[in-house]
């Protein structure tokens, strides 16, 4: 049991620190209770610490995965979504940068196109694939949440290996959308009635499709973003493998919302490219067979350093990212 507890502790000292640095060294207050009340910052940064540790204690037993993981990305989709509408009625102190931008995932891909400049939502998105590979589809991303609540209410169903050339159609058309907004001088206005109108397609197909389905299939199918993830985190060292001592039982198929665990997967023994290391899986095999693999370190060390960078962004994303 002593040796659960170092995790937790990790990840209590590393947010204190990270909260403590960004409440000390910024000029504007980028901490939500200091924007109100003057010291209150260190109040919710000890408080997030804790929370911190708690997630990160209990997601270290397998069984408890995947509701502490659901759980935690629902409250971060709530923070999210609450901080928005707060900001637009109430105050823009709501708001990380006091300006209104658009929560559709989308936009991190096609605004720095349409605007021609590399905003922080790039290089924050950017550092957290460096750092945790896909962890972004799984733990940070306000619209997957929704996306994971519904279809965790539906029966899996079946394989989407057949529609994988959508995901690459609806990038490739985003892009091409944008570029050609952009170059012919497209007003502002049509491009955010654009982009309003992507977000709500997500939301339809999320409620009609992803509920039937028992699949994600907003973030399997239709984000983009979700499609630059499947790619980029390979540049990223944290990998999920099968071990021999699988027996195809397919009892991981059942519960992987992100249809990355076919028999084909299984058989290579590694999960496919739609995988975004959320480890739901972990609980769901009788043998132990998946493991975490970090270099040549050991499965268990390579499952608490990605717990603990995941879950340390997680927490720090909840005190910092606002729109």
């Amino acid at each position: 049991m002593r040796k659960k507890i170092v995790l937790p502790v990790g990840v209590f000292l590393f947010v204190i620190t990270i909260l403590s640095l960004i409440q000390l060294k910024l000029d504007r207050p980028f901490i939500l209770a200091e924007r109100f009340i003057k010291g209150a910052g260190w109040i919710e940064i000890i408080i997030l610490a804790i929370y911190g540790s708690v997630v990160s204690y209990n997601m270290q037993f397998p069984d408890k995965i995947p509701r502490w993981r659901l759980t935690t990305w629902t409250i971060f989709s709530v923070v999210f979504f609450s901080q928005l509408i707060l900001g637009i009625l109430v105050s823009d102190k709501f708001l990380m940068t006091g300006k209104l931008h658009l929560p559709v995932p989308a936009i991190i891909l096609s605004g720095p196109i349409y605007r021609g400049e590399i905003t922080f939502m790039v290089i924050l998105f950017i550092c957290t694939i460096i750092l945790s590979g896909p962890a972004w589809c799984s733990h940070l991303c306000y619209f997957g949440a929704i996306d994971g609540i519904v279809s965790n209410k539906g029966i899996n169903r079946g394989s989407l290996r057949s529609k994988m050339r959508v995901k690459h159609i609806v990038l490739l058309a985003i892009v091409m959308l944008t570029i050609i907004f952009r170059i012919l001088g497209i007003d502002h206005l049509f491009a955010t009635i654009g982009a309003i109108a992507f977000g709500t397609g997500g939301i339809v197909l999320i409620i009609i499709k992803s509920r039937k389905n028992g699949k994600m299939i907003h973030c399997i199918l239709y984000c983009p973003i979700g499609t630059v993830v499947n790619y980029l985190k390979h540049i990223n060292p944290f990998r999920l493998r099968i071990g021999s001592q699988c027996t195809f039982c397919e009892s991981c198929s059942d519960v992987c919302r992100y249809d990355a665990l076919s028999l084909k997967d299984i058989t290579a023994k590694k999960p496919g490219i739609t995988c975004t290391l959320c480890g739901d899986c972990l609980q769901s095999c009788h043998v132990g067979a998946f493991y975490y693999k970090f270099y040549n370190f050991s499965p268990t060390f390579s499952h608490k350093l990605y717990l603990f960078i995941s879950l340390s962004i997680h927490t720090i994303f909840l005190a910092l990212a606002r729109i």
